[in-house]
C-alpha cells in the first residue's frame, strides 16, 4: 500500500495576470479520475485561475487533446489526468510510456504541462493516490502544471506553435530580404 509519507513541496506559485487551465482526464476509472479532478480543481482556484475540463477516451489520447487545445485555443496550462492500472497484458506498459513520453514531448515544445496520469497496480494504490485529501495527486499534476507557467511567464515569451510547425516569425525564406539572386 502507499504511504503519506510528507514529501517537500514548493510554495504555491502567484501570479499578476490571470491563469487559465485545461484539464484534460481519462475518465476509464471514474471515481478516481473525480477525485483527480477535485484535487486539480482546487490547486488552480487556491492559485487564483480559472479552468475548464474535457474529458478524453483514455490515457494515450491526453497528449493529443493537449495538443489540439493548445493549437487552436487560448489555455496558458495543461492538467493531464487518468489512471492507468496494470492488467494480464503489456497493453499496460505501452500506455503509460507513450503517454508519458507524448507529454513529456510537448512540454519540451514550450507547453506546461502537469502529468497526473497514474501508473499504478492495482485499484487500491490509485485509490490512495487520487484521494484530494490524501495524497492527492490531481491538486500536484496542476501545482506542477502552475509552477512550469510561473517559470514560463517569469523567462519567456508567449508562444504559440505545437509540433515541428515553426511560427510565423520562425521562418525564413531563402534569400528573403535581399535583391535578386546572383550568379
Amino acid at each position: 500500500m502507499a504511504s503519506n509519507e510528507e514529501h517537500y513541496t514548493l510554495p504555491r506559485a502567484a501570479f499578476d495576470k490571470p491563469v487559465k487551465v485545461l484539464i484534460v482526464v481519462a475518465p476509464y476509472y471514474k471515481a478516481i479520475a473525480d477525485e483527480l479532478v477535485k484535487g486539480a480543481q482546487a490547486e488552480i482556484e487556491a492559485s487564483g485561475g480559472s479552468h475548464e475540463t474535457i474529458e478524453v477516451p483514455g490515457a494515450l489520447e491526453i497528449p493529443s487533446a493537449i495538443g489540439i487545445a493548445e493549437r487552436l485555443s487560448n489555455f496558458d496550462a495543461y492538467v493531464a489526468l487518468g489512471c492507468v492500472i496494470r492488467g494480464e497484458t503489456t497493453h499496460y506498459d505501452t500506455v503509460c510510456n507513450d503517454s508519458s513520453r507524448a507529454i513529456t514531448l510537448l512540454g519540451l515544445q514550450g507547453l506546461c504541462i502537469g502529468n497526473g496520469i497514474l501508473t499504478v497496480e492495482n485499484y487500491e494504490q490509485a485509490r490512495v493516490r487520487a484521494e484530494s485529501q490524501g495524497q492527492n495527486k490531481g491538486g500536484g499534476a496542476a501545482a506542477a502544471a502552475l509552477h512550469l507557467l510561473a517559470i514560463t511567464r517569469q523567462y519567456g515569451a508567449d508562444r504559440k506553435g505545437v509540433g515541428f510547425r515553426a511560427t510565423p516569425d520562425e521562418l525564413k525564406i531563402a534569400g528573403e530580404g535581399k535583391g535578386p539572386a546572383t550568379a
